[in-house]
């Protein structure tokens, strides 16, 4: 059986050309202490998560904006905390600050940084995937890019720099948020079943000119 091929830099330009991947499953936004405390409750009984956060972008120098958005997510069900509405409740930080849950981000140092400029707190057992991918020798640490190469499909990122405090999030920005956070899970547990299993081969775009369109 033909070894998985992956690339150490996946050609960006291909991304565009692969099908789209969104997360399929239930999505609920969290807009009260008390359905925070509910929700947290929730996601510690899981065994992994993905987490994430989005921003109001700023396009005037001199000014910037709060992490306005939570989001975690389990293989199906994703929670989007408006911390723009509710701040860092006790449950969230008690969610934050959790160590027996592995929960799975990327960049996540700056969203951390981000998440204490609401209020401190000592993090608990995350993972960043940027510290796990060269361990197959993959080079790349965009969301996008490492989706691209291990699954073949595409991540859409044309919600990025929508406003994240608007009153009322709409459909595409709850996807778009859900989807990054559970594309962390996706990722990083392909990684290990990489690692694990050896059943990869690397191809080095700049030593090797294969069509990189074959990468699944």
């Amino acid at each position: 059986m033909m070894k998985k091929q992956i690339y150490s830099k996946f050609d960006k330009s291909l991304i565009p050309t692969l099908p789209r991947t969104v997360f399929e499953g239930r999505i609920h936004v969290i807009l009260s202490k008390t359905q925070a405390e509910k929700a947290v409750d929730y996601l510690l009984a899981q065994p992994i998560l993905g987490v994430d956060t989005e921003t109001r972008p700023s396009f005037s120098r001199g000014t910037s904006y709060r992490v306005a958005l939570l989001q975690v997510a389990t293989h199906d069900v994703c929670f989007l905390f408006r911390l723009n509405v509710i701040g860092l409740t006790p449950a969230i930080v008690r969610l934050l600050e959790d160590t027996s849950v592995p929960k799975i981000g990327l960049s996540w140092h700056d969203d951390l940084n981000g998440l204490r400029k609401l209020k401190r707190f000592e993090a608990g057992n995350f993972i960043d995937i940027q510290d796990h991918v060269r361990e197959v020798g993959i080079e790349d640490l965009s969301l996008q890019k490492l989706f691209a190469n291990l699954f073949g499909r595409q991540i859409s990122k044309a919600q990025r720099l929508t406003n994240w405090e608007r009153d009322v999030l709409d459909e595409k920005q709850k996807v778009y948020a859900a989807t990054d956070a559970w594309a962390c899970i996706q990722i990083y547990e392909e990684l290990e079943r990489l690692k694990e299993s050896g059943d990869y081969e690397l191809i080095r775009p700049d030593e090797n000119e294969t069509d990189t369109t074959t990468a699944r």
